[in-house]
């Protein structure tokens, strides 16, 4: 008999261990545990009140690395100052770079699209580990603070690879690219150029792009419109809870964390601590997220056999207190469970899941790496220094400031450009009407006749020691070439 899959599981904080509890009871009557082991790891509120920052355990930590697959429930984060949210802690430590979810209209959920006769089911591919969720931020001047933003090519490849893999696999036609690379040209932009370099790998699916606003509304008024959806982290952040919305609720939205080596499947919806305990918690998330799991491990049978089992309980009219026809009497989150079980074996009237003959093979775990991989998407670039942009906390005005800044750079080989205030140009030319705060960009360029690839960044520096003399310089950022294209943006209104 073969060994069974070992799983990492966390039950979670408030219905976490009561929708958890519903749900493995399930995949027992299923038969999946005849094939899988879960092992319960430590994580969530139980362990930041140890102190923990992480919320999790080092056994937790070592337990996930080895099973390479984490089942969880909802998880509380920390409020105020201390731990951070554990789900973005853990898709970030173990690289689980891509967020799947999957929205579909379930019978016995009344929207205001299933009233309407609107199908919606399509699935957003999220960015899971870059953008603003690096969480670096820093206090700049006195009324300034900043969220640094990063978007790497070799992020973009493998969220775009996974999207075009998986709508391949599902068989879908067209995938969209959602952004906002109209404004943020440099990081959005190269989400997108990372999209339609991927999207030739792809002839067979039809690729197109969308403003992340337009996107948002197009959803609203037309959601058929779409099959699958890959954005950016925080804008997909975003807008797959919208998604969400159009469904019924996070309640009925399932999450599938991927990643290389280790892959998370959740419920993304709260813990509910003012119904926890009481039997009320609507199980459907969790439900869902094991079968996208199961699907994951080759267990492709038992995810059909539970995903019919479930389309059949929910046409019966069987519901949580959460949604439903009022009229019937709700049952609780094991009744529901249960009524599922029930019906294994048995097919909805519509939507049915076709049911595999055999699983497929057991995924193949990729070999633990002996550290941290540095991954590249661009290489042998030609690179040049042609100036630098500080930020400056200071009171000045920019004619003073400009004053200033124009002194100091006299004997350099650089002349001071642009300065800006919150991304607007406010000097040499700018209006009257712009306010400022006390956060300057000013830029310095190479002088005519100094060409650009004959200085190094070291004269930069010398360039901050004499600013820094007098101004409390916040940040420097270097501005070079790439192949003699500009690696940095312009300010509004240049």
């Amino acid at each position: 008999m073969p060994a069974k899959t070992s799983i990492a599981l966390a039950a979670g904080d408030g219905i976490g261990p009561e929708i958890m509890n519903a749900t493995l009871d399930l995949m027992k009557c299923a038969g999946v545990l005849e094939q899988v082991e879960f092992i319960p790891v430590e994580m969530g509120a139980s362990v930041f009140a140890t102190g923990n920052t992480r919320g999790m355990t080092d056994d937790a930590i070592k337990t996930v690395e080895s099973c390479g697959v984490l089942f969880k429930g909802p998880m509380e984060t920390p409020k105020g100052g201390g731990g951070k949210s554990i789900n973005v802690t853990a898709r970030k430590l173990w690289n689980a770079f891509a967020n799947l979810r999957v929205f579909r209209s379930l019978p016995g959920v009344e929207t205001v699209y299933s009233r309407a006769g609107v199908p919606v089911d399509f699935s957003v591919v999220r960015e899971n580990v870059e953008d603003t969720y690096g969480g670096v931020e820093h206090r700049l001047s006195s009324d300034t603070v900043q969220c640094k933003r990063l978007i790497t090519a070799p992020g973009c490849d493998e969220v775009h690879r996974f999207a075009f893999q998986t709508a391949r696999k599902l068989g879908l036609k067209k995938v969209h690219c959602g952004h906002k690379a109209n404004i943020m040209k440099m990081t959005d932009g190269l989400f997108l150029d990372r999209f339609r370099a991927t999207a030739k790998d792809f002839p067979e699916i039809e690729s197109a792009d969308v403003i992340v606003d337009a996107l948002c509304m197009n959803l609203v008024v037309k959601p058929q419109q779409y099959q699958m959806i890959v954005l950016p982290n925080l804008q997909g952040d975003i807008v797959s809870d919208l998604c969400a919305g159009l469904v019924g609720g996070l309640g009925f939205a399932p999450s599938a964390n991927i990643g290389k080596h280790i892959s998370i499947f959740e419920a993304v919806h709260g813990t509910a601590p003012d119904i926890a305990g009481r039997g009320l918690a609507n199980p459907t998330s969790l439900v869902l997220s094991g079968i996208m799991m199961l699907r994951h491990l080759g267990l492709v049978k038992e995810a059909a056999n539970i995903e019919n089992a479930l389309l059949v309980t929910l046409e019966s009219g069987i519901h949580t207190s959460d949604f439903g026809d009022k009229t019937k009497p709700a049952v609780n989150t094991f009744e529901f469970s249960r009524a599922i079980a029930d019906r294994l074996g048995q097919k909805p009237r519509a939507g049915a899941v076709p049911v595999p003959d055999a699983n497929e093979p057991p995924r193949e775990r990729h070999e633990r790496p002996h550290g941290q991989e540095v991954i590249r998407t661009f290489k042998g670039i030609v690179t040049s220094v042609v100036g630098a942009d500080f930020y400056l906390d200071t009171p000045l005005s920019p004619i003073a400031l400009a004053e200033e800044m124009t002194r100091i750079a006299g004997d350099t080989p650089f002349k001071l450009s642009l300065i800006s205030n919150r991304g607007t140009q406010v000097w040499p030319t700018g209006s009257v009407y712009t306010e400022c705060v006390d956060y300057y960009r000013v830029r310095f360029e190479l002088k005519d006749g100094v060409a650009a690839g004959t200085i190094g960044q070291s004269r930069t520096v010398a360039l901050m020691d004499k600013i820094a003399e007098k101004f409390t310089v916040c940040g420097y950022e270097l501005l070079r070439l790439f192949d003699g294209v500009k690696g940095y943006s312009m300010a509004q209104g240049q």
